[in-house]
């Protein structure tokens, strides 16, 4: 991995619960996040997954300075933000923009486009003059693929896919060093978000940006990160490369959440194991004691509900040098193929139709029939063997 720009350390959300009308007490908290630690390196795309309420989007608010974490430390370049206010924070928000999941309200409905993607020069005016504005939101507007005459149309005048476009807009207009994009596509239609996938990766090789890329769609993530970050009741329980994850998987949660993932080749759907998770997910609020995932697991005995696993390489991994080797939390760290291979890879001359989410889990996402700066959303969508 390349130096980190972003290092966060057990980092901790924690919302108290109260009684009381008059006299308010706290009798307990929700642990959101408990415990939360990774590096971003400059230039790499860390995908975030896992269930609902797991508490992907808590991270993602931290980062940005949206939520106050209860402990732990996020530092940007070496420096601690989480202790940061008033200019200081202010500077380093320049430097750390986010992409909201739903495209629909994170736009005010009141602006225009040029106000909503011209707004964070009203913050800070130092990067832009206000006679040179107008200018840089329609560059914004061409360089994310919409018509810059478009300036003064509203959200509800664009497509789903094209709202996320002037989000992504929004968040480059102070030419950041990080996005946190959460579930950046998730509202999108599958052809739409190919889209804006190819979008991001441009855009990062054009203009060097790191992502923390959150999403509940696993093949999307594996086509976009560099390396992938699991997490369960507000935890990372396996971190690595997206090969590491993904074809050597050692934590039984990521073995699950893996075979749910659906398959294009009936062949490998037939020959796979499905792994079908008992129970419900504990509440944030009560989680279990030592290992948040025993009470769902197929390999937990007594040491899990004592013992809390740390995130670290197995101890039957550790003179390992293979992709196995890799953090997890998990005291009976176990390798497990999850999707059989099958058969050959097709031949470089071949094609085949492809859609995000249809288990199409590399390459690069062809668009065909797009004008640059015309807003034109193809329906076809082609990925080539020979771009891998």
């Amino acid at each position: 991995m390349t130096e980190p720009i972003l290092e966060v350390r057990d980092l901790v959300k924690h919302y108290p619960l109260t009684q009381g009308i008059l006299i308010r007490k706290q009798v307990g908290a929700v642990k959101a996040v408990d415990g939360v630690s990774f590096d971003l390196g400059q230039g790499e795309t860390l995908g975030v997954v896992g269930e609902s309420g797991c508490g992907k989007s808590t991270v993602a608010r931290m980062l940005v300075h949206l939520e106050d974490p209860t402990a732990g430390t996020i530092r940007y370049k070496g420096e601690d933000i989480t202790k940061l206010s008033g200019r200081a924070m202010k500077t380093v928000r320049r430097n750390i923009q986010m992409v909201f999941q739903d495209p629909y309200t994170s736009l005010n409905p009141r602006m225009t486009v040029g106000d909503i993607i011209g707004e964070p020069y009203e913050i800070h005016p130092e990067v832009a003059p206000k006679g040179d504005r107008r200018r840089k939101v329609q560059d914004l507007l061409d360089v994310v693929g919409l018509n810059p005459e478009y300036i003064n149309r509203y959200p509800h005048q664009f497509s789903g896919g094209q709202r996320q476009r002037i989000g992504i807009a929004r968040g480059l207009a102070l030419q950041p060093e990080v996005i946190v994009a959460d579930e950046p596509v998730s509202a999108l239609d599958v052809s739409v978000q190919a889209q804006v996938i190819n979008l991001m990766e441009r855009l990062q090789q054009e203009f060097g940006l790191s992502y923390v890329f959150i999403a509940h769609d696993l093949s999307i993530v594996r086509h976009i990160s560099d390396r992938v970050a699991v997490m369960y009741l507000g935890r990372v329980v396996e971190i690595g490369s997206d090969a590491e994850i993904y074809d050597h998987p050692t934590h039984p949660y990521t073995q699950a959440l893996l075979s749910a993932v659906p398959l294009p080749d009936p062949t490998a759907r037939e020959h796979r194991e499905r792994i079908i998770l008992s129970g419900d997910v504990p509440s944030p609020a009560n989680p279990p004691s030592g290992c948040h995932f025993r009470t769902r697991c197929w390999k937990a005995q007594e040491k899990c509900a004592v013992e809390d696993p740390v995130l670290a390489v197995p101890m039957v991994f550790r003179d390992d040098t293979g992709p196995a080797s890799h953090p997890s939390a998990c005291h009976f760290a176990e390798e497990k193929q999850i999707v059989p291979v099958t058969g050959p890879e097709p031949e470089p001359d071949g094609g085949r139709e492809a859609a995000p989410g249809a288990g199409s889990e590399s390459g690069t996402w062809r668009e065909l029939g797009t004008e640059p700066g015309t807003g034109t959303e193809p329906g076809t969508w082609t990925e080539r063997p020979d771009d891998r």
